[in-house]
Protein backbone atom coordinates (compact mmCIF):
# COMPACT_ATOMS: atom_id res chain seq x y z
CA UNK A 1 0.00 0.00 0.00
CA UNK A 2 1.34 3.30 -1.42
CA UNK A 3 2.57 5.34 1.63
CA UNK A 4 -0.14 7.95 2.66
CA UNK A 5 -1.21 9.39 5.80
CA UNK A 6 -4.61 7.94 6.07
CA UNK A 7 -3.77 4.00 6.08
CA UNK A 8 -7.43 2.80 5.33
CA UNK A 9 -7.71 -0.07 3.13
CA UNK A 10 -11.09 1.94 1.49
CA UNK A 11 -7.99 4.38 -0.18
CA UNK A 12 -7.28 1.33 -2.19
CA UNK A 13 -10.36 1.69 -4.01
CA UNK A 14 -10.54 5.39 -3.97
CA UNK A 15 -7.33 5.67 -5.57
CA UNK A 16 -8.10 2.95 -8.67
CA UNK A 17 -11.69 4.66 -8.86
CA UNK A 18 -10.15 8.11 -9.64
CA UNK A 19 -7.79 6.96 -12.14
CA UNK A 20 -9.49 3.75 -13.98
CA UNK A 21 -13.46 5.48 -13.18
CA UNK A 22 -14.68 3.64 -16.13
CA UNK A 23 -12.76 0.41 -16.48
CA UNK A 24 -14.54 -2.80 -14.94
CA UNK A 25 -13.33 -3.54 -11.44
CA UNK A 26 -15.81 -6.87 -10.81
CA UNK A 27 -18.05 -8.91 -12.95
CA UNK A 28 -19.92 -11.66 -12.34
CA UNK A 29 -21.12 -13.44 -15.75
CA UNK A 30 -23.28 -10.41 -17.51
CA UNK A 31 -22.89 -8.13 -14.66
CA UNK A 32 -20.10 -5.56 -15.07
CA UNK A 33 -19.40 -3.03 -12.14
CA UNK A 34 -16.60 -0.41 -13.21
CA UNK A 35 -14.41 1.52 -10.81
CA UNK A 36 -16.61 4.63 -10.27
CA UNK A 37 -19.54 2.47 -9.66
CA UNK A 38 -17.90 0.09 -7.24
CA UNK A 39 -16.72 3.27 -5.61
CA UNK A 40 -20.09 5.24 -5.53
CA UNK A 41 -21.90 2.08 -3.81
CA UNK A 42 -19.23 1.90 -1.74
CA UNK A 43 -19.42 5.62 -0.29
CA UNK A 44 -23.79 4.43 0.13
CA UNK A 45 -23.44 1.12 1.82
CA UNK A 46 -21.09 3.35 4.18
CA UNK A 47 -23.92 5.73 4.71
CA UNK A 48 -26.62 2.94 5.14
CA UNK A 49 -24.39 1.52 7.74
CA UNK A 50 -23.91 4.93 9.48
CA UNK A 51 -27.78 5.20 9.33
CA UNK A 52 -28.24 2.24 10.78
CA UNK A 53 -26.36 3.30 13.96
CA UNK A 54 -22.97 1.79 13.22
CA UNK A 55 -19.70 3.88 14.07
CA UNK A 56 -15.80 3.81 13.33
CA UNK A 57 -14.37 1.02 15.17
CA UNK A 58 -17.80 -1.02 15.55
CA UNK A 59 -17.47 -4.87 14.41
CA UNK A 60 -19.39 -5.47 11.44
CA UNK A 61 -20.09 -9.12 9.96
CA UNK A 62 -19.92 -9.83 5.76
CA UNK A 63 -21.34 -13.41 5.67
CA UNK A 64 -21.58 -13.03 1.89
CA UNK A 65 -20.73 -15.15 -1.53
CA UNK A 66 -18.30 -13.76 -4.10
CA UNK A 67 -20.54 -11.59 -5.70
CA UNK A 68 -20.37 -7.45 -6.42
CA UNK A 69 -21.78 -7.60 -3.03
CA UNK A 70 -19.16 -8.77 -1.25
CA UNK A 71 -16.35 -5.30 -1.99
CA UNK A 72 -19.31 -2.98 -1.93
CA UNK A 73 -19.73 -4.13 2.14
CA UNK A 74 -16.22 -4.68 2.43
CA UNK A 75 -15.06 -1.44 1.48
CA UNK A 76 -18.03 0.22 2.74
CA UNK A 77 -17.81 -0.52 6.50
CA UNK A 78 -13.96 -0.02 6.00
CA UNK A 79 -14.58 3.55 4.85
CA UNK A 80 -16.82 4.59 7.75
CA UNK A 81 -13.96 3.12 10.22
CA UNK A 82 -15.61 0.26 11.04
CA UNK A 83 -13.67 -3.25 11.49
CA UNK A 84 -14.86 -6.16 9.33
CA UNK A 85 -15.76 -9.57 10.38
CA UNK A 86 -15.44 -11.99 7.44
CA UNK A 87 -17.88 -14.88 7.76
CA UNK A 88 -18.35 -18.19 6.00
CA UNK A 89 -22.09 -18.29 4.29
CA UNK A 90 -22.54 -21.75 5.25
CA UNK A 91 -22.19 -21.22 8.84
CA UNK A 92 -24.46 -23.46 11.31
CA UNK A 93 -26.82 -21.20 13.66
CA UNK A 94 -24.52 -21.57 16.73
CA UNK A 95 -21.64 -20.76 14.89
CA UNK A 96 -22.95 -17.69 13.67
CA UNK A 97 -24.11 -16.69 17.19
CA UNK A 98 -20.34 -17.83 18.47
CA UNK A 99 -18.72 -14.90 15.88
CA UNK A 100 -21.27 -12.41 16.43
CA UNK A 101 -20.84 -12.57 20.68
CA UNK A 102 -16.93 -13.37 20.13
CA UNK A 103 -16.33 -10.33 17.79
CA UNK A 104 -19.65 -7.95 19.16
CA UNK A 105 -20.61 -7.11 16.24
CA UNK A 106 -23.26 -4.42 15.99
CA UNK A 107 -24.65 -5.65 12.47
CA UNK A 108 -23.93 -8.29 10.18
CA UNK A 109 -24.69 -8.39 6.63
CA UNK A 110 -25.88 -11.63 5.19
CA UNK A 111 -26.87 -13.10 1.80
CA UNK A 112 -30.71 -13.32 1.72
CA UNK A 113 -29.99 -16.93 0.90
CA UNK A 114 -28.87 -17.86 4.57
CA UNK A 115 -31.16 -15.77 6.21
CA UNK A 116 -31.67 -18.81 8.24
CA UNK A 117 -28.53 -19.11 9.99
CA UNK A 118 -27.96 -15.42 9.84
CA UNK A 119 -31.29 -14.64 11.62
CA UNK A 120 -30.88 -17.92 13.67
CA UNK A 121 -27.66 -17.34 14.93
CA UNK A 122 -28.51 -13.51 15.81
CA UNK A 123 -31.17 -14.92 17.81
CA UNK A 124 -29.29 -17.70 19.52
CA UNK A 125 -26.34 -14.86 20.40
CA UNK A 126 -26.04 -13.25 23.78
CA UNK A 127 -25.58 -9.79 22.10
CA UNK A 128 -27.81 -7.72 20.34
CA UNK A 129 -27.19 -7.81 16.87
CA UNK A 130 -28.95 -6.13 13.78
CA UNK A 131 -29.11 -8.75 10.80
CA UNK A 132 -29.25 -7.03 7.20
CA UNK A 133 -30.15 -9.14 4.56
CA UNK A 134 -28.49 -8.47 1.40
CA UNK A 135 -31.13 -9.57 -1.68
CA UNK A 136 -30.17 -7.84 -4.81
CA UNK A 137 -33.48 -5.64 -5.34
CA UNK A 138 -34.22 -4.92 -1.75
CA UNK A 139 -30.30 -3.91 -1.17
CA UNK A 140 -30.16 -1.87 -4.28
CA UNK A 141 -33.18 0.50 -2.98
CA UNK A 142 -31.83 0.66 0.55
CA UNK A 143 -28.76 1.82 -0.48
CA UNK A 144 -29.66 4.02 -3.25
CA UNK A 145 -32.15 5.93 -0.13
CA UNK A 146 -28.83 6.63 1.72
CA UNK A 147 -26.98 9.62 2.04
CA UNK A 148 -23.19 8.87 0.56
CA UNK A 149 -20.48 9.15 3.18
CA UNK A 150 -18.18 10.60 0.72
CA UNK A 151 -15.10 10.62 2.58
CA UNK A 152 -12.62 8.25 4.09
CA UNK A 153 -12.53 7.69 8.16
CA UNK A 154 -8.74 8.44 8.89
CA UNK A 155 -7.16 4.79 10.24
CA UNK A 156 -3.36 4.62 11.14
CA UNK A 157 -1.41 1.49 10.04
CA UNK A 158 -1.98 -0.44 13.67
CA UNK A 159 -5.44 -0.04 13.48
CA UNK A 160 -7.64 -3.15 13.14
CA UNK A 161 -9.30 -3.56 9.55
CA UNK A 162 -10.51 -6.86 10.14
CA UNK A 163 -10.84 -9.74 12.37
CA UNK A 164 -10.98 -12.93 10.93
CA UNK A 165 -11.48 -16.36 12.62
CA UNK A 166 -8.83 -19.18 12.22
CA UNK A 167 -10.38 -22.87 11.03
CA UNK A 168 -10.23 -23.75 14.70
CA UNK A 169 -8.78 -27.01 14.55
CA UNK A 170 -8.25 -27.45 18.60
CA UNK A 171 -11.03 -25.49 20.44
CA UNK A 172 -13.26 -22.59 19.38
CA UNK A 173 -11.81 -20.58 16.72
CA UNK A 174 -9.46 -17.30 17.49
CA UNK A 175 -9.79 -13.99 15.97
CA UNK A 176 -6.77 -12.79 14.32
CA UNK A 177 -6.84 -9.25 14.19
CA UNK A 178 -5.39 -7.93 11.22
CA UNK A 179 -4.80 -4.17 10.68
CA UNK A 180 -4.54 -1.73 7.48
CA UNK A 181 -1.08 -1.67 7.74
CA UNK A 182 -0.36 -5.63 7.96
CA UNK A 183 -2.67 -6.66 5.19
CA UNK A 184 -1.35 -3.49 2.98
CA UNK A 185 2.06 -4.61 3.79
CA UNK A 186 1.21 -7.92 2.28
CA UNK A 187 -1.01 -6.09 -0.98
CA UNK A 188 2.33 -4.21 -1.63
CA UNK A 189 4.31 -7.79 -1.41
CA UNK A 190 2.41 -9.46 -3.67
CA UNK A 191 1.64 -6.79 -5.89
CA UNK A 192 5.85 -6.59 -6.30
CA UNK A 193 5.11 -10.59 -7.04
CA UNK A 194 2.00 -10.84 -9.26
CA UNK A 195 3.23 -7.40 -11.08
CA UNK A 196 -0.49 -7.46 -11.98
CA UNK A 197 -1.73 -4.26 -14.37
CA UNK A 198 -4.74 -2.65 -15.43
CA UNK A 199 -4.94 -5.46 -18.45
CA UNK A 200 -4.53 -8.49 -16.04
CA UNK A 201 -7.97 -10.26 -15.43
CA UNK A 202 -7.84 -11.98 -12.15
CA UNK A 203 -9.77 -15.27 -11.61
CA UNK A 204 -12.15 -14.72 -8.80
CA UNK A 205 -12.74 -18.17 -7.26
CA UNK A 206 -11.61 -17.84 -3.95
CA UNK A 207 -13.65 -16.80 -1.41
CA UNK A 208 -13.29 -13.31 -0.42
CA UNK A 209 -14.00 -14.31 3.35
CA UNK A 210 -10.92 -16.24 3.31
CA UNK A 211 -7.33 -13.92 3.47
CA UNK A 212 -6.12 -15.79 1.15
CA UNK A 213 -9.25 -14.32 -1.74
CA UNK A 214 -9.70 -11.02 0.34
CA UNK A 215 -5.87 -9.91 0.31
CA UNK A 216 -4.43 -11.43 -3.12
CA UNK A 217 -7.15 -11.54 -5.31
CA UNK A 218 -9.41 -8.62 -3.91
CA UNK A 219 -6.80 -6.27 -2.73
CA UNK A 220 -4.34 -6.64 -4.97
CA UNK A 221 -6.45 -6.45 -8.18
CA UNK A 222 -8.51 -3.41 -7.00
CA UNK A 223 -5.20 -1.93 -5.70
CA UNK A 224 -3.82 -2.33 -9.46
CA UNK A 225 -6.68 -1.53 -11.42
CA UNK A 226 -7.19 -5.17 -12.42
CA UNK A 227 -10.12 -7.26 -13.17
CA UNK A 228 -12.10 -9.96 -11.13
CA UNK A 229 -14.07 -12.41 -12.83
CA UNK A 230 -16.16 -14.37 -10.05
CA UNK A 231 -17.15 -17.78 -9.53
CA UNK A 232 -19.41 -17.68 -6.03
CA UNK A 233 -18.60 -21.62 -5.84
CA UNK A 234 -15.62 -23.35 -7.68
CA UNK A 235 -15.94 -25.79 -10.23
CA UNK A 236 -13.29 -26.58 -12.88
CA UNK A 237 -15.58 -26.62 -15.74
CA UNK A 238 -17.04 -23.22 -15.14
CA UNK A 239 -13.82 -21.66 -14.85
CA UNK A 240 -12.39 -23.16 -17.67
CA UNK A 241 -15.27 -21.26 -19.24
CA UNK A 242 -14.50 -18.66 -17.28
CA UNK A 243 -10.73 -18.15 -18.69
CA UNK A 244 -11.27 -18.71 -21.98
CA UNK A 245 -14.75 -16.11 -21.68
CA UNK A 246 -13.43 -13.16 -20.34
CA UNK A 247 -9.91 -13.73 -20.97
CA UNK A 248 -8.58 -14.44 -17.66
CA UNK A 249 -5.01 -14.00 -17.32
CA UNK A 250 -4.23 -14.20 -13.67
CA UNK A 251 -5.17 -17.71 -12.02
CA UNK A 252 -5.85 -17.27 -8.31
CA UNK A 253 -6.20 -20.77 -6.77
CA UNK A 254 -5.65 -23.24 -3.95
CA UNK A 255 -3.93 -26.60 -4.79
CA UNK A 256 -7.23 -28.68 -5.59
CA UNK A 257 -8.82 -26.04 -8.02
CA UNK A 258 -5.25 -26.23 -9.55
CA UNK A 259 -5.47 -29.73 -10.16
CA UNK A 260 -8.78 -29.84 -10.81
CA UNK A 261 -8.22 -27.87 -13.51
CA UNK A 262 -5.24 -29.68 -15.04
CA UNK A 263 -7.02 -33.16 -14.87
CA UNK A 264 -10.26 -31.58 -16.33
CA UNK A 265 -11.09 -34.48 -19.13
CA UNK A 266 -12.00 -31.74 -21.70
CA UNK A 267 -9.31 -28.76 -20.60
CA UNK A 268 -7.96 -28.63 -24.11
CA UNK A 269 -11.16 -27.63 -25.29
CA UNK A 270 -11.00 -24.33 -23.76
CA UNK A 271 -9.04 -21.80 -24.96
CA UNK A 272 -6.27 -20.43 -21.88
CA UNK A 273 -4.04 -18.76 -23.87
CA UNK A 274 -4.47 -16.01 -22.07
CA UNK A 275 -2.62 -17.20 -18.84
CA UNK A 276 0.26 -15.57 -18.43
CA UNK A 277 0.29 -16.66 -14.43
CA UNK A 278 -1.32 -19.44 -12.10
CA UNK A 279 -1.01 -18.91 -7.95
CA UNK A 280 -0.86 -20.57 -5.54
CA UNK A 281 -1.32 -21.49 -1.50
CA UNK A 282 -3.43 -22.46 1.02
CA UNK A 283 -1.50 -25.47 1.10
CA UNK A 284 1.06 -28.02 -0.05
CA UNK A 285 1.11 -27.68 -3.89
CA UNK A 286 2.00 -31.37 -5.05
CA UNK A 287 5.24 -31.22 -7.09
CA UNK A 288 3.41 -33.27 -9.77
CA UNK A 289 0.28 -30.62 -10.13
CA UNK A 290 3.20 -28.13 -10.34
CA UNK A 291 5.11 -29.48 -13.42
CA UNK A 292 1.72 -30.44 -14.63
CA UNK A 293 0.57 -27.01 -14.82
CA UNK A 294 3.45 -25.49 -16.15
CA UNK A 295 3.55 -28.01 -18.72
CA UNK A 296 -0.05 -27.76 -20.03
CA UNK A 297 -0.69 -24.15 -19.73
CA UNK A 298 2.94 -23.00 -21.03
CA UNK A 299 2.93 -20.16 -17.55
CA UNK A 300 4.51 -20.16 -14.30
CA UNK A 301 3.21 -21.18 -10.92
CA UNK A 302 4.04 -19.14 -8.08
CA UNK A 303 3.98 -21.16 -4.55
CA UNK A 304 3.84 -18.83 -1.23
CA UNK A 305 2.98 -19.41 2.18
CA UNK A 306 1.31 -18.10 4.78
CA UNK A 307 -1.61 -18.29 7.50
CA UNK A 308 -4.79 -16.00 8.82
CA UNK A 309 -2.06 -14.35 11.17
CA UNK A 310 0.62 -13.69 8.69
CA UNK A 311 -2.04 -11.61 6.46
CA UNK A 312 -1.56 -14.22 5.27
CA UNK A 313 1.67 -14.41 2.99
CA UNK A 314 4.81 -14.76 4.47
CA UNK A 315 7.05 -16.40 1.83
CA UNK A 316 6.89 -16.86 -2.16
CA UNK A 317 8.65 -18.68 -4.85
CA UNK A 318 9.40 -15.55 -7.79
CA UNK A 319 9.76 -15.41 -11.62
CA UNK A 320 13.05 -14.16 -11.10
CA UNK A 321 14.62 -16.94 -9.28
CA UNK A 322 15.33 -20.86 -9.77
CA UNK A 323 12.18 -22.70 -9.29
CA UNK A 324 12.62 -25.47 -7.10
CA UNK A 325 9.56 -27.47 -6.78
CA UNK A 326 8.57 -28.38 -3.42
CA UNK A 327 9.82 -25.33 -2.02
CA UNK A 328 7.24 -22.63 -0.80
CA UNK A 329 10.12 -19.76 -1.99
CA UNK A 330 11.86 -17.10 -0.07
CA UNK A 331 10.80 -14.56 2.38
CA UNK A 332 8.74 -12.05 0.78
CA UNK A 333 9.73 -8.24 1.19
CA UNK A 334 9.87 -6.58 4.90
CA UNK A 335 9.52 -10.63 5.92
CA UNK A 336 11.90 -12.28 7.75
CA UNK A 337 11.48 -16.35 8.42
CA UNK A 338 13.67 -18.51 10.72
CA UNK A 339 13.44 -21.83 11.91
CA UNK A 340 13.71 -22.96 15.69
CA UNK A 341 13.54 -26.51 17.83
CA UNK A 342 11.73 -27.22 20.91
CA UNK A 343 13.94 -24.95 22.60
CA UNK A 344 13.73 -22.24 20.98
CA UNK A 345 17.35 -22.63 19.38
CA UNK A 346 17.60 -21.49 15.49
CA UNK A 347 18.61 -24.61 13.70
CA UNK A 348 20.54 -25.04 10.62
CA UNK A 349 20.46 -25.58 6.71
CA UNK A 350 18.87 -28.53 6.05
CA UNK A 351 17.60 -29.00 9.44
CA UNK A 352 14.20 -29.43 10.45
CA UNK A 353 12.48 -27.22 12.43
CA UNK A 354 9.36 -25.29 13.59
CA UNK A 355 8.70 -21.76 11.04
CA UNK A 356 8.78 -18.41 12.72
CA UNK A 357 7.67 -15.32 10.83
CA UNK A 358 8.97 -11.86 12.19
CA UNK A 359 7.40 -8.60 10.04
CA UNK A 360 4.63 -5.88 9.08
CA UNK A 361 2.14 -8.87 8.30
CA UNK A 362 2.05 -10.24 11.38
CA UNK A 363 -1.51 -9.58 13.40
CA UNK A 364 -1.69 -7.57 15.97
CA UNK A 365 -2.82 -10.70 18.15
CA UNK A 366 -5.88 -12.42 18.82
CA UNK A 367 -8.91 -10.57 19.66
CA UNK A 368 -10.02 -10.59 23.45
CA UNK A 369 -7.62 -13.24 24.01
CA UNK A 370 -4.37 -12.14 25.39
CA UNK A 371 -2.93 -15.58 26.86
CA UNK A 372 -3.42 -17.06 22.85
CA UNK A 373 -1.50 -13.98 21.69
CA UNK A 374 1.30 -14.35 23.91
CA UNK A 375 1.60 -18.16 23.38
CA UNK A 376 1.70 -17.31 19.89
CA UNK A 377 3.99 -14.36 19.31
CA UNK A 378 7.10 -13.78 21.35
CA UNK A 379 8.09 -10.62 23.36
CA UNK A 380 10.23 -9.87 20.40
CA UNK A 381 7.43 -10.13 17.81
CA UNK A 382 8.21 -13.66 15.78
CA UNK A 383 5.28 -15.65 15.28
CA UNK A 384 4.65 -19.08 15.46
CA UNK A 385 3.31 -21.00 12.99
CA UNK A 386 3.38 -24.30 14.00
CA UNK A 387 4.59 -25.94 10.67
CA UNK A 388 7.61 -27.93 10.14
CA UNK A 389 10.55 -26.98 7.48
CA UNK A 390 14.06 -26.86 6.29
CA UNK A 391 15.30 -24.20 4.45
CA UNK A 392 18.43 -24.94 2.10
CA UNK A 393 21.57 -22.82 1.38
CA UNK A 394 19.65 -20.04 -0.80
CA UNK A 395 16.99 -19.60 1.81
CA UNK A 396 14.31 -21.42 0.04
CA UNK A 397 11.91 -23.07 2.41
CA UNK A 398 10.26 -26.19 2.17
CA UNK A 399 7.35 -27.00 4.35
CA UNK A 400 7.71 -30.84 5.77
CA UNK A 401 4.27 -30.87 7.98
CA UNK A 402 2.04 -29.38 9.88
CA UNK A 403 3.80 -29.45 13.67
CA UNK A 404 0.52 -31.33 14.58
CA UNK A 405 0.20 -33.38 11.79
CA UNK A 406 3.71 -34.98 12.27
CA UNK A 407 2.98 -39.45 12.80
CA UNK A 408 5.38 -40.94 15.02
CA UNK A 409 5.09 -44.61 14.58
CA UNK A 410 7.39 -46.64 16.91
CA UNK A 411 9.75 -43.77 17.75
CA UNK A 412 10.15 -42.86 14.31
CA UNK A 413 9.10 -39.73 12.60
CA UNK A 414 6.95 -39.23 9.43
CA UNK A 415 5.65 -36.56 7.44
CA UNK A 416 2.85 -36.98 5.42
CA UNK A 417 3.56 -34.53 2.69
CA UNK A 418 6.42 -36.94 2.10
CA UNK A 419 4.11 -39.98 1.53
CA UNK A 420 1.24 -37.74 -0.23
CA UNK A 421 3.71 -36.30 -2.51
CA UNK A 422 4.67 -40.25 -4.05
CA UNK A 423 1.10 -40.95 -4.11
CA UNK A 424 0.66 -38.07 -6.29
CA UNK A 425 2.84 -39.58 -8.54
CA UNK A 426 0.82 -42.67 -8.99
CA UNK A 427 -0.79 -41.74 -12.61
CA UNK A 428 -4.11 -42.39 -11.61
CA UNK A 429 -4.39 -40.41 -8.35
CA UNK A 430 -6.07 -36.82 -8.24
CA UNK A 431 -5.80 -36.22 -4.27
CA UNK A 432 -4.21 -37.79 -1.36
CA UNK A 433 -4.23 -37.35 2.48
CA UNK A 434 -2.11 -39.55 4.81
CA UNK A 435 -2.74 -39.06 8.58
CA UNK A 436 -2.28 -41.30 11.73
CA UNK A 437 -4.32 -43.47 13.40
CA UNK A 438 -3.73 -45.33 16.85
CA UNK A 439 -1.79 -48.84 16.72
CA UNK A 440 -1.77 -50.33 20.36
CA UNK A 441 1.85 -51.09 19.66
CA UNK A 442 3.21 -48.22 17.75
CA UNK A 443 1.17 -45.30 18.94
CA UNK A 444 0.48 -44.31 15.45
CA UNK A 445 -0.04 -46.06 12.28
CA UNK A 446 0.14 -44.54 8.58
CA UNK A 447 -2.94 -44.38 6.88
CA UNK A 448 -3.79 -43.08 3.43
CA UNK A 449 -7.58 -41.62 1.70
CA UNK A 450 -7.00 -41.49 -1.84
CA UNK A 451 -9.01 -40.16 -4.67
CA UNK A 452 -8.88 -41.44 -8.46
CA UNK A 453 -8.90 -39.07 -11.71
CA UNK A 454 -11.88 -39.54 -13.75
CA UNK A 455 -11.86 -43.21 -15.57
CA UNK A 456 -9.01 -44.08 -13.87
CA UNK A 457 -8.53 -47.44 -11.63
CA UNK A 458 -6.75 -48.48 -9.45
CA UNK A 459 -6.42 -50.42 -5.84
CA UNK A 460 -5.24 -49.90 -2.73
CA UNK A 461 -2.77 -52.92 -2.58
CA UNK A 462 -1.19 -51.45 -5.86
CA UNK A 463 -0.97 -48.29 -4.09
CA UNK A 464 0.29 -49.35 -1.36
CA UNK A 465 3.15 -51.47 -3.17
CA UNK A 466 3.98 -48.16 -5.16
CA UNK A 467 4.41 -46.00 -2.20
CA UNK A 468 6.59 -49.25 -0.25
CA UNK A 469 8.70 -48.96 -3.36
CA UNK A 470 9.79 -45.47 -2.73
CA UNK A 471 10.17 -45.07 0.80
CA UNK A 472 11.92 -46.20 3.72
CA UNK A 473 9.94 -49.39 5.50
CA UNK A 474 8.85 -47.55 7.91
CA UNK A 475 7.20 -44.78 6.15
CA UNK A 476 4.64 -46.57 3.99
CA UNK A 477 1.01 -46.61 4.07
CA UNK A 478 -0.18 -49.59 5.95
CA UNK A 479 -3.88 -48.42 5.72
CA UNK A 480 -4.64 -47.24 1.94
CA UNK A 481 -8.81 -47.12 0.78
CA UNK A 482 -10.20 -45.05 -2.12
CA UNK A 483 -12.79 -42.11 -1.45
CA UNK A 484 -15.00 -40.34 -4.44
CA UNK A 485 -13.43 -37.10 -2.77
CA UNK A 486 -11.81 -35.72 0.28
CA UNK A 487 -13.59 -33.59 2.94
CA UNK A 488 -12.53 -29.52 1.59
CA UNK A 489 -12.71 -26.69 3.13
CA UNK A 490 -14.29 -23.27 1.76
CA UNK A 491 -11.15 -22.76 -0.26
CA UNK A 492 -10.35 -26.26 -1.33
CA UNK A 493 -8.08 -27.25 1.71
CA UNK A 494 -8.39 -31.06 2.31
CA UNK A 495 -9.51 -31.04 5.35
CA UNK A 496 -7.88 -33.94 7.65
CA UNK A 497 -9.80 -33.58 10.58
CA UNK A 498 -12.74 -34.39 8.64
CA UNK A 499 -11.95 -38.06 6.97
CA UNK A 500 -13.58 -41.02 7.96
CA UNK A 501 -11.26 -43.86 8.21
CA UNK A 502 -13.08 -47.10 7.44
CA UNK A 503 -13.48 -49.37 10.26
CA UNK A 504 -11.32 -52.26 8.24
CA UNK A 505 -9.11 -50.60 5.70
CA UNK A 506 -7.10 -52.60 3.93
CA UNK A 507 -3.89 -53.54 5.54
CA UNK A 508 -0.75 -55.22 4.95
Amino acid sequence: MTAVSNANLATLLTTSAAKFFERIAIRLDDAAVPYGALDAGSQRVAGLLKDLGVEPGDRVGIMLPNTPHFPLAYYGALRLGAVVVPMNPLLSKREVAYYLDDSGAKLLLAWHGFAESAEGGAEQAEIDAQVLLVEPEDIAKRTAAATPVEGVAHKDRDDTAVVLYTSGTTGQPKGAELTHGSIGSNVDASIGLFQPTKEDVFFGGLPFFHVFGQTCTLNVSVASGSEITLLPRFDPTMALDIIERDSVSIFMGVPTMHGAVLNHPGRTKFDTSSLRLFVSGGSALPIEVLRGIEKAFDAPILEGYGLSETSPVASFSRVDLPLKPGSIGVAVDDVQLRLVNDDGEVVGVGEVGELQVKGPNVMKGYWKNPEATAKAISEDGWFSTGDMAKVDEDDFYFIVDRKKDLIIRGGYNVYPREIEEVLYEHPAVAEAAVIGVPHEELGEEIAAAVGLKDGQSVTPDELQEYVKGQVAAYKYPRHVWIVDALPKGPTGKILKREIVVPRQPTSA
